[in-house]
């Protein structure tokens, strides 16, 4: 397996799926060469690692891909995002910049060094990023040729207490944080995973964290693509902040698999 196959990994669902469950940010993998460049003590790089993880939510996707009527495609990140992250602009447009985790994080979550502040991220913005943005593209056209329509749906976590790299942290911290596009996310889709979710005791709308991940290519001009963005508190369905899973995880996964059916049939086209 090549540098970049191991960089990213496209699962087969159903031919007849319009879903993709994206999920960048569960993997805790740094290649050697990257790890040299990050200054972090092991013992520092593994406690950042468990705040920044997105920790068990291949598995939240996975469980859910297998319990649906229709199986959904499910492209996963197999690398952490301290090497690139995919979901952040790779240039001046992304706001996280302003606290050093733009598409290559120079800052950790407690805003201290990680990189060095002259560290040029454009060779891992070659190497990793616009690959694997290219992969993600490939995938939804794929759906669109297949099927008509494409309904990314992006799966996350965030902590419990607000950590101090987050810009926008001041506001409510649901159990489930549901983030939409006022382009790419049709009300049906958004009201029934309101419903889906509604047992973790309560949802939010684009708090703390807002807004979906949707390819460049098709952002704000491809209406038959439809995105939402799940953000799951982890004291749901994990012991934080990097710890093991709990009972959680298999409700959450049952409520997603719920999110896929309904995004599987008709209704989600966009009207």
């Amino acid at each position: 397996m090549n540098d970049l196959s191991a960089s990213y990994r496209l699962v087969a669902g159903a031919p007849d799926s319009p879903v993709i469950l994206h999920v960048p940010h569960s993997s805790r993998v740094i290649p050697p060469d990257v790890r040299r460049g990050i200054v972090l003590k092991d013992a520092a790089l593994e406690g950042e690692l468990d705040h920044i993880t997105d920790s068990h939510t291949a598995r939240i996707a996975a469980t859910a891909a297998e319990r649906c009527a229709t199986e959904p495609w499910q492209f996963v990140n197999q690398l952490s995002r301290l090497v690139v992250d995919p979901e952040r602009f790779p240039d001046e447009r992304e706001e996280m910049l302003a606290v050093g985790m733009g598409a290559v994080y120079t800052r950790t979550t407690h805003r201290e060094e990680l990189r060095p502040a002259d560290h040029d991220g454009q060779r891992l913005v070659e190497r990793y990023f616009h690959p694997y943005a290219a992969a993600v593209t490939d995938a939804v056209t794929q759906r669109l040729e297949a099927v008509g329509r494409a309904v990314i749906i992006d799966v996350h976590s965030y902590p419990t207490e607000r950590l101090p790299y987050e810009l926008h942290g001041d506001g409510p911290r649901p159990p489930i944080c549901l983030g939409r596009d006022a382009f790419h996310t049709p009300a049906d889709l958004l009201a029934h995973a309101e419903k889906a979710f509604a047992d973790f005791g309560g949802t939010g709308v684009n708090t703390p964290f807002e807004g979906t991940y949707v390819p460049l290519k098709y952002y704000g001009t491809g209406p038959r693509v439809s995105a939402l963005m799940i953000e799951i508190r982890r004291d749901v369905y994990m012991t934080e902040p990097g710890g093991p899973a709990g009972p959680g995880l298999d409700a959450l996964a049952s409520a997603l698999a719920d999110l896929v059916d309904m995004a599987s049939t008709a209704g989600a086209l966009r009207a």
